[in-house]
């Protein structure tokens, strides 16, 4: 099963790459270069991931709950349809009965197709990068023994895949909001405590047109 969903998210993003290029050859225009646009993004949705244990803790706690997070996004703007940039975002989140804490930072490059229908514009595509995880478990809140080892760390790399899709609502000529969900795939070796699902972002993005 993980390796359809790689197998799906690589062809997917052949298809994000290529698109706007085909589409461009055929009403017969250069992908010239049209401007810029960044901003903030706020994010929430739902995670859930698997069981993990702490170190000589029997019970095991799931790793699932509404996340919260910040992060930002710049995109240059090629043709009518092509946007390349990056992106990166951090992404906390708390779990379990003791209030347990996880904290993903990523970022890396970004693509994506866009649509425009008069003040919509509806775009995907995806962020490929790479991030760090640093998750904390609250074994034992109140121990009874000052020097019995209450709490597990852990920390680890990982390299990943963001397709995500979503809509920009046109304000002025230099501001829109924005929003779009995405589901982050991790690429490395699998860890049973990295949470999947799907995120929210809303935001304000502002855009500055190439000069004549």
């Amino acid at each position: 099963m993980k390796m359809d969903i790689k197998k799906i998210v690589f062809l997917w993003g052949c298809i994000i790459v290529f698109l706007p290029i085909f589409a461009q050859d055929l009403e017969g225009k250069k992908m010239c270069f049209q401007g810029y646009s960044g901003g903030m993004m706020l994010h929430t949705g739902y995670l859930f991931g698997g069981y993990v244990n702490g170190y000589n803790y029997p019970e095991k706690i799931k790793v699932q709950g509404f996340p919260w997070g910040l992060g930002g996004v710049l995109r240059f703007h090629f043709g009518k349809h092509l946007r390349i940039g990056g992106e990166g975002y951090n992404s906390n989140l708390h779990y379990g009965k003791n209030k347990n804490f996880m904290s993903l930072g990523w970022g890396g490059f970004l693509i994506d197709c866009q649509w425009k229908m008069n003040k919509f514009t509806a775009f995907c595509g995806g962020t490929i990068g790479g991030g760090n995880v640093k998750n904390i478990m609250i074994i034992d809140p109140i121990s009874t023994n000052p020097m019995e080892q209450n709490a597990v760390y852990q920390k680890y790399a990982i390299m990943v895949i963001n397709p995500f899709l979503g809509m920009e609502y046109t304000i002025s000529s230099k501001i829109s909001l924005t929003t779009k969900v995405d589901f982050l795939v991790n690429l490395t070796s699998k860890q049973p405590d990295f949470p999947i699902g799907t995120r929210i972002y809303v935001g304000v993005i502002f855009f500055h047109a190439k000069k004549n």
